[in-house]
């Protein structure tokens, strides 16, 4: 558990957060495109979510891999960054970088779509009342507007990334290839659980780690209700 807990509150700090800042500010900015190629790069970036664990592996895997002809060791050795192959996924030192990477790219799923269409239905006249009352730049209509006028959406997608971070315990076992990950580095709360309950057998302490993931994802969860529940 000592090793769990700290990797699992860096994950969730820097995927959680980050992934739905970057939801959103990616949303934002497909709003401000024409219909069609909105649609096209809504598309490109809502994939990613919808792939397999099968086909997470292959690609990722492919790109991480520790020989010379894995795309990333390829790229290096031919810049002379590097003079032999680093074993990326293998190592405790890069595998946790790599599982917040790979998360961020994938992390913009249901969240980011219900954001997008949050911001595609506020009213435009919203934009020329604030104007007249003195908002003079993009960021203060998206402080004083945009937010503001999107909290079901907003609050939506906080819940979504909250669940999906703390349940994100699969890309570590599938990228390293084995539970427990290499020294640990990888090792979420979801692994533990799993580690214990169904390798171990350890079902007692394996529902107890359960109670403490239920209990963080339900205070987080109210930290966002409190933030964007509608006060209507």
């Amino acid at each position: 558990m000592r090793y769990v807990l700290p990797n699992t509150i860096k994950f969730a700090v820097l995927v959680g957060p980050g992934g739905y800042v970057l939801a959103f500010m990616l949303a934002w900015m497909l709003a401000q495109l024409p219909k069609g190629p909105r649609t096209v790069m809504a598309l490109i970036l809502y994939s990613p979510s919808m792939t397999t664990g099968v086909a997470m592996a292959v690609v990722w895997k492919t790109m991480f891999s520790g020989d010379q002809n894995g795309y990333l060791n390829s790229f290096l050795l031919g810049l002379n960054v590097i003079q032999e192959p680093v074993q990326w996924l293998q190592s405790p030192e890069y595998l946790m970088t790599i599982m917040i990477i790979v998360t961020l790219w994938s992390s913009m799923g249901v969240g980011f779509l219900a954001m997008l269409a949050g911001i595609l239905e506020i009213n435009p006249e919203l934009y020329e009342v604030g104007s007249l009352d003195g908002i003079s730049n993009r960021f203060q209509e998206i402080i004083h507007i945009t937010i503001p006028s999107m909290k079901p959406q907003m609050l939506f997608g906080a819940v979504m990334a909250i669940v999906g971070t703390f349940q994100a315990g699969a890309i570590g076992v599938t990228l390293s290839g084995g539970n427990p990950t290499p020294q640990y580095a990888g090792q979420l709360i979801v692994n533990h659980i799993e580690d214990y309950g169904f390798l171990r057998y350890e079902m007692g302490y394996a529902a107890a780690v359960s109670v403490v993931l239920l209990l963080m994802v339900l205070f987080f969860s109210r930290v966002a209700n409190r933030l964007f529940a509608s006060n209507d």
